[in-house]
């Protein structure tokens, strides 16, 4: 018996096709083809239609509307989340990462935080990478993005009640806390983020790049896995795949010949791309400098009702430590059944703690790390390792430890640590003398929903694998659009960085038409 469909696929605008609309092998042309459709393909489809190209942008996930968003967190991950949100780097530990497969991408499953690059940052890629991105060069394309899909501060009456707790932890330490700008037309406060936005609040790609894409004659076709670019000596000359059936069959083949190619892929898919299409990088670079911004949680219960499933989606972020690699604190509301998964207890131990989901928090902090992996593409499918050095686990420890005395001050009475035993702790003073202590790598549990720099920018070709706007060193007609391009870390949300760089991409593409569109 074959299962249904998680989801209903929403009546698709005017060109936007699904599997359903190819009846046999297909060949398309047009001025610029995009593989993926999330922060770095949408933007870059939206600024180049605009501009009066003929753009195809190609997307492995199905397409959804807001209607199509439910209650359901199961049926919402199945279908939106690639290998169910399961994907991890492997290591010791392993760390779990989520990727969207949709069209919007990842903007569709994430928090929707819309931060600009920190200007050291910035500064750090002019003097090293030799990159022209000086705070003052990006401003004009963070300012077009923030526009584009209203980065503002939350309404007031859409807080809940964990980020006000966060909060009054904070203030009570005198530690910087600031209100989170996220990508949203007032929020009511669903904590649906993660699982796609019910109301269409959330600005994602899905609901502000690619309507403007549509509008201007872009055509975006869904269900389609590319399998390589096509190539004539060292220039691009579009893309071959298949239509992705339901289950992993694979339906008809599907050629786009372009003037222009654009891999929008993300960290991990992209150089898995140009694998499988045989390119490589003379600096050895592509697919390594791998950086994830590990992730690791708290639950934290308090005696008092917190019903942290009410509010939006991390309305504050503690910065008070960012000079010390601890990028951000946070409140991020898990779904009941999430909670259960990610806890190592069983049977009435856990219904006890579960009894009293409407009484967690759950807070999340992530670290700028110096550790750094590598993808390598294997019978065609990207494969990521990262092992976590040494350096980052101090981290990790530091900042759990803060973390914990931030939510003890709030009133918590019980912390369970990110540990595979469940470790839990009920003073600020118990859990500084568990993370005093030796902590194996294996001992964490430790996830990540950035995935950055397997085709790093630069000047210097022998050490980087894109130029200064992130066509590819030695290819011709071959733009990367995503965070892969990123050198290093950026210690906070990506995603507002993937666009502002994939607006600066496609203006230089628009300035210099007769060299890459002719």
């Amino acid at each position: 018996m074959v299962a249904a469909r998680a989801l209903h696929e929403g009546i698709r605008p005017s060109n936007v096709f699904s599997r359903e609309d190819i009846h046999g092998d297909t060949v398309i042309d047009c001025d610029v083809v995009i593989v993926g459709s999330g922060a770095g393909g949408a933007p870059m489809a939206a600024e180049l239609a605009e501009a009066g190209f003929d753009v195809v942008v190609l997307e492995e996930g199905s397409y959804y509307q807001t209607r199509d968003f439910t209650a359901n967190t199961t049926a919402m991950i199945r279908q939106l989340y690639r290998d169910g949100g399961a994907t991890m780097a492997l290591g010791n530990p392993p760390i779990l990462f989520q990727e969207g497969r949709a069209v919007g991408g990842s903007t569709v499953i994430n928090g929707g935080m819309s931060w600009r690059t920190p200007e050291e940052i910035l500064e750090r890629w002019v003097k090293d990478a030799k990159l022209d991105v000086s705070p003052a060069q990006m401003l004009p394309y963070y300012e077009r993005v923030e526009k584009r899909m209203h980065v503002a501060q939350n309404d007031h009456d859409a807080i809940g009640k964990d980020n006000w707790l966060l909060k009054q932890g904070a203030d009570a330490k005198g530690w910087e806390i600031i209100p989170n700008l996220r990508n949203q037309a007032h929020c009511v406060g669903s904590n649906r983020c993660a699982f796609g936005c019910p109301t269409g609040a959330k600005q994602s790609a899905l609901v502000s790049y690619i309507p403007r894409a549509l509008h201007f004659g872009a055509r975006v076709y869904s269900n389609v896995r590319v399998d390589k670019i096509t190539m004539h000596g060292k220039r691009a000359t579009g893309v071959v795949g298949h239509v992705a059936e339901d289950f992993g069959g694979r339906g008809y083949n599907i050629a786009v010949r372009a003037k222009l190619v654009v891999a929008a892929c993300g960290a991990i898919h992209t150089p898995a791309l140009l694998a499988r299409t045989g390119l490589s990088s003379r600096s050895g670079a592509l697919g390594g400098n791998l950086s994830m911004h590990p992730n690791v949680k708290v639950v934290a219960l308090f005696d008092e009702d917190v019903t942290s499933w009410k509010g939006v989606h991390q309305a504050f972020q503690v910065r008070e430590f960012v000079k010390e690699g601890i990028g951000t604190f946070a409140a991020v509301n898990i779904p009941p059944s999430l909670v259960a998964m990610s806890l190592p207890h069983r049977g009435a131990q856990l219904g006890g703690l579960m009894d009293r989901y409407n009484q967690m928090v759950v807070a999340g902090m992530l670290i700028e790390d110096h550790s750094t992996g590598r993808v390598r593409t294997i019978n065609g499918r990207p494969q990521a390792f990262y092992q976590i050095d040494d350096r980052d686990i101090a981290t990790m420890k530091k900042g759990l430890e803060r973390l914990s005395d931030l939510l003890f001050t709030a009133g918590a009475k019980q912390i369970i640590l990110p540990l595979h035993h469940a470790t839990s702790v009920y003073s600020a003073d118990e859990a500084r003398r568990v993370l005093a202590q030796p902590i194996p790598a294996a001992a964490w549990e430790v996830v990540t929903v950035h995935m950055m720099g397997t085709a790093k920018m630069g000047r210097d070709r022998t050490s980087s694998v894109t130029d200064n706007f992130g066509f590819m060193h030695d290819v011709d007609r071959l733009l990367i659009s995503d965070a892969s391009l990123f050198p290093t870390p950026i210690r906070t949300n990506p995603m507002e960085t993937i666009m502002a760089l994939a607006t600066r991409a496609a203006g230089h593409v628009i300035d210099n038409a007769r060299r890459f569109l002719s």
